[in-house]
């Protein structure tokens, strides 16, 4: 950190030692600016170069993400090749680089007025992106047996807490009114969007604690069980989140104000996009096209078709309902010309349904028995995955491999290698998405069932 930055923490922390948190929120909330991740970076707070023993936090959260995360590069992508080809294939009239729509996921890009000293956009997608403008908690939040909670009243994002925290992830990895993306900046060339808690946090990787440090008043939850709790809260926030989005794009509420129904990224891209061969080798003739008309992409149901299985096991009620809200949204985004008013009505019905499951898995007490139980129900529902399209099969592969990590570290079944090899099979039929085939994969997950006791 520069000299200047040290002096400023410095009459921070003293201020904070004798101002109460209203006083804090008084002179602070009108100067809250985001100052850059070099203000982390000192040895002594985030950047040493290995976890520091005996420590509350790690100590190394700087330099894991500034060495193996792919956030702090994500600036960067918008300067190559790729980035200059999309923009101007969507003739944005500015470098991507330079490009609102693409700084908004792609870096931290606040207003000039909130940019401290220090702030550089070209440090990508950085510790305030997903901790909030650190201005008024940074002195603040180094002081001996200051709360985290006194830190989220002065602005910083409330992470611990898993939906939050999904949430947040979801702004770019899903998408909201202002960040996006379409299905006109996916034939531009941008990757479409998918995601799954626990197997982004692990490739991340991970820079906090897991389990984090316990609370007085709550016990310190087995580590094996920490990823097995982000994918099933990571889950249930994700298909809220795709319901809002639904929600507003139905009813034309962009903020760039284009008038796009339907939005053709909420579809099923493989139901367009894959390898043609013969008539007579083809999966989808040979299953029909239930619910829609042959020729009619389907809806992209990969954000329910693994969750519903969930869902089912430990809310049958508010499933129950899920399941019928959802239903409407998929047999109408299934036809042609779906009914705007519909969709958005029966997604804005399944968003807080959605919502209550992820209070209530965010609670829950996870060991071996459910554990093995939702893998054995996800198997079981394997054609109904696999002919969802490609995407579900892909949320399948990820959750598999999720619960299966928890299940084996605790149960240490004799035959985890073959069951691994077997979930690696899985990601192996999806790496070419145009060429995926859902019997196949089917096939594989019914094998799976077997191997699973």
């Amino acid at each position: 950190m520069r000299d200047a930055s040290n002096s400023c923490m410095l009459r921070v922390v003293l201020c904070a030692s004798f101002m109460t948190l209203p006083a804090l929120l008084s002179a602070q909330n009108e100067s809250i600016k985001y100052i850059g991740p070099g203000s982390c970076a000192a040895t002594s707070c985030h950047g040493s170069v290995k976890p520091i023993a005996d420590s509350r936090i790690l100590q190394n959260e700087y330099s894991t993400w500034i060495i193996k995360d792919k956030h702090s590069r994500a600036y960067q992508a918008l300067t190559g090749e790729v980035g200059e080809r999309i923009a101007r294939i969507l003739k944005l009239g500015a470098k991507a680089e330079e490009a609102p729509q693409c700084l908004a996921c792609h870096a931290l890009n606040p207003a000039p007025e909130q940019r401290g000293r220090a702030f550089e956009i070209s440090e990508g997608v950085s510790c305030e992106n997903c901790h909030g403008p650190a201005s008024a908690w940074l002195g603040p939040h180094t002081t001996k047996l200051w709360p985290h909670e006194k830190s989220v009243a002065l602005g910083m994002h409330d992470t611990r807490d898993v939906i939050h925290r999904t949430g947040k992830c979801l702004e770019c990895h899903l998408g909201t009114k202002s960040k996006f993306v379409d299905h006109e900046m996916i034939a531009a060339g941008h990757p479409d969007l998918y995601f799954e808690l626990d197997s982004f946090s692990a490739v991340m990787p991970r820079h906090w604690k897991v389990p984090r440090e316990s609370e007085p008043s709550k016990p310190v939850e087995d580590a094996a069980w920490v990823g097995v709790r982000e994918w099933s809260t990571g889950q249930a926030v994700q298909l809220r989140a795709a319901m809002e989005r639904l929600t507003w794009r139905a009813k034309n509420e962009r903020a760039d104000k284009k008038d796009v129904w339907p939005e053709y990224s909420e579809l099923s891209c493989i139901a367009c996009h894959h390898a043609l061969g013969s008539a007579k080798d083809s999966w989808r003739q040979e299953h029909g096209y239930v619910g829609r008309r042959p020729g009619d992409p389907a809806w992209n149901s990969s954000r329910y078709a693994v969750f519903r299985v969930l869902a089912k096991q430990i809310d049958s009620a508010n499933a129950q309902e899920l399941d019928r809200q959802l239903l409407v949204v998929s047999n109408e985004m299934s036809k042609l010309n779906p009914d705007d008013h519909a969709v958005a009505s029966a997604a804005l019905a399944a968003a807080p349904l959605a919502q209550r499951i992820a209070e209530r898995l965010v609670t829950m007490q996870y060991d071996q028995a459910v554990v093995l139980r939702i893998l054995q129900r996800i198997s079981d529902d394997a054609e109904n995955i696999a002919l969802a399209d490609e995407r579900a099969a892909e949320q399948a592969a990820m959750a598999l491999d999720s619960l299966y990590i928890a299940y084996s570290k605790d149960a240490k079944p004799a035959n985890a290698a073959e069951v691994r090899d077997a979930i690696n099979g899985l990601f192996q039929q999806l790496e070419n998405p145009s060429g995926y085939n859902a019997d196949q994969f089917a096939s594989s997950l019914r094998r799976i069932r077997t191997l699973l006791h």
